[in-house]
């Protein structure tokens, strides 16, 4: 374990030195005698701490002993797991000596007494040169330093280092798109830790000068993996790479403290890309990430998996799609680096699977510095995503639709007139919508607070009353956020809502009004019939405006995304041009295999007046 001098941002100037330290510090103990390690991990809000050691036969020993418990116990445990590893040591050279040699005879030892029983070993725990008493409890015991002797063998105790707790690649990986491995640090934090890139050596292919193999720690890559000469978290395969697997050496750490190395390699090799992808040219305009003046923000609804890997999507909704376009693996390539090149401020995301969530958005958006809430429907959610360098989350007031409207006060009008039609009430309250609403404070001003809210409306094209009936619960939610809890602070209000620029819902949005008679009201028939007139108090925009379509399929187009604004506190800088009607239909239609979604992603920069 290394320790370093300075802060955080002296982490890439050192990084060159570590190395350099830990193969002569290797060098040296080799020669001295190396102190082996233990590692002690004690956490307040657990009863018991976790001790990790090698013993001198070779066995790992992970034990958990009581924080409460006195260190004599532990120490006891100690001897006696050592003591068993000697015994088993002696029975297994034993055991080589009595086996039959080449000849077909028996290999003796020869003549000669038997060795003497074992004994337990001495074991003490030393803290700065002296002995800890037994009677003091293991949580107080075993500090950072100190020192365990096991017989002759002498361990260094490092208590809490840095450690991965998960560590993970994508199991499909393309030339020409950002690899983002999962990662779960603890006691240390990503942005603290080291990484290192290998790739597979092509077959006869020879080293290139200065571009051999080595390492951050003393054993070096085995032979037949070169350095890729990138040492960050993310790294970008090119067509080099392909057909090639790849390493990942890396070092959890928080700055200033290292702990243990560990590898991982890639399932699969590279494989090669689809080429230009829609979003390819959009990018250019998303180079750098905006000044704290502008916030951009991104809306995209990026088809569940659970709704694209069905056979009713593949011979019916997407019959123009390659297959393997539609596989996850494949997507999440896609999703990955057109998310992370719009250097967003916000992004709001519908369709998103849990384990989407956690294994590919959060691992991909962390590494370019944001940071992300879920809210699940029931087979697929929410996500919101925010840039930690410029905002910070200050809470979260999510809500489904039918429970809000059934049990919030808020809402009781609104209920009122919807039971006088127990038909439409019936349909309205069997919907599992959802409405995601985060309140983030700015990190540079803190007297700047915004609301984002977030949602995917039903979808049934003739359920226009139920997605007015749910607009008017988020609408009336989300002024309670940000007048109620929040005075006076601007909404953005993201999402797929099902609803194009003639529909009933987005005239109540821009207009803030919906009369009874409107011609959605009976969207679904007169069984269905609920009419009554709505308000509400925003002055919105859409800050896209109308495009032609942000949903294109085989069997229809149009438009059903809005990126929503309050025109009272914010403005629009610019809006991030979509992609060319050629471009969308250069396999036909969406999906396809250089688009992951049925959608267009939104994408505007937007202002504070």
């Amino acid at each position: 374990m290394w320790r370093l001098p300075g802060a955080r941002a002296a982490l890439r100037g050192v990084r060159t030195a570590v190395e350099r330290h830990s193969r002569a510090e290797a060098a040296t103990e080799t020669a001295a005698g190396a102190m082996e390690r233990a590692v002690v991990r004690c956490v307040p809000s657990e009863p018991k701490l976790s001790l990790s050691f090698a013993l001198a036969d070779g066995s790992h020993k992970n034990m958990q002993r009581d924080q409460s418990e006195p260190l004599g116990r532990a120490l006891s445990r100690i001897a006696t797991n050592a003591l068993k590893g000697h015994a088993k040591a002696a029975a297994a050279k034993k055991s080589k000596k009595n086996r039959p040699n080449a000849s077909g005879g028996v290999s003796c030892a020869g003549p000669g007494p038997e060795p003497a029983a074992a004994c337990e070993p001495v074991v003490k725990l030393y803290y700065r040169e002296e002995a800890v008493a037994e009677d003091v409890l293991n949580v107080d015991a075993w500090q950072d330093g100190a020192v365990l002797q096991i017989g002759d063998v002498k361990y260094k105790v490092e208590r809490n280092p840095p450690a991965f707790t998960e560590l993970q690649l994508p199991r499909y990986i393309m030339a020409g798109f950002p690899v983002c491995p999962k990662l779960g640090v603890e006691f240390g934090d990503p942005a603290g830790s080291l990484f290192r890139w290998y790739k597979e050596t092509k077959p006869g292919a020879a080293e290139p000068d200065g571009g051999g193999p080595s390492s951050l720690s003393p054993s070096s890559p085995s032979p037949g993996w070169t350095e890729t000469g990138v040492d960050e978290r993310v790294y970008t395969p090119s067509n080099a790479d392909i057909g090639l697997r790849l390493k990942l050496h890396c070092t959890p750490g928080n700055g200033q403290r290292f702990g243990p190395s560990r590898e991982l390699e890639s399932v699969c090799p590279v494989e090669a890309g689809p080429g230009t992808c829609t979003f390819d040219h959009r990018h250019l305009y998303t180079k750098k990430v905006t000044d704290d003046a502008l916030i951009r923000t991104v809306s995209y609804n990026i088809l569940a998996d659970t709704y694209a890997q069905t056979e009713f999507s593949r011979t019916v909704l997407y019959p123009y799609c390659a297959p393997y376009a539609l596989e996850l693996d494949y997507r999440q390539n896609l999703i990955q680096k057109e998310l992370t090149g719009y250097n967003a401020d916000l992004i709001c995301l519908q369709e998103v699977d849990r384990n989407v969530f956690t294994d590919s958005l959060v691992p991909a958006l962390e590494a370019f510095g944001l940071e992300g809430v879920f809210r699940i429907k029931q087979h697929e959610g929410l996500a919101t995503f925010y840039r930690k360098s410029k905002f910070s989350l200050l809470s979260q007031h999510d809500i489904a639709f039918h429970d809000a409207l059934q049990s919030d006060p808020l809402h009781k009008e609104l209920l009122e007139k919807l039971a006088l039609y127990p038909s439409a009430q019936e349909r309205v309250l069997q919907r599992s919508s959802v409405l995601q609403v985060s309140v983030l404070q700015s990190t540079k001003d803190s007297s700047k607070k915004i609301c984002v809210a977030n949602t995917h409306l039903y979808w049934h094209p003739k359920g226009g009353y139920i997605r007015l009936i749910q607009m008017a619960v988020a609408l009336a939610h989300i002024r309670h956020v940000s007048c109620d809890l929040y005075p006076s602070i601007p909404v953005i209000f993201c999402g797929d809502f099902n609803s194009t620029p003639s529909t009933g819902m987005y005239h109540f949005v821009i207009s803030g009004n919906i009369p009874e008679d409107h011609e959605d009201w009976t969207s679904n028939g007169e069984e269905e019939r609920c009419n009554m007139s709505l308000t509400h108090f925003f002055k919105l925009k859409s800050a896209c405006g109308e495009p032609a379509y942000t949903n294109y399929v085989g069997g229809f187009h149009g438009c059903l995304d809005y990126i929503f604004i309050d025109l009272n506190a914010l403005e629009v800088e610019q809006v991030i041009p979509l992609p060319t009607h050629e471009e969308v239909t250069t396999h036909q239609a969406l999906p396809s295999v250089s688009h992951p979604s049925d959608h267009l992603a939104l994408v505007c920069d937007l202002k504070w007046k």
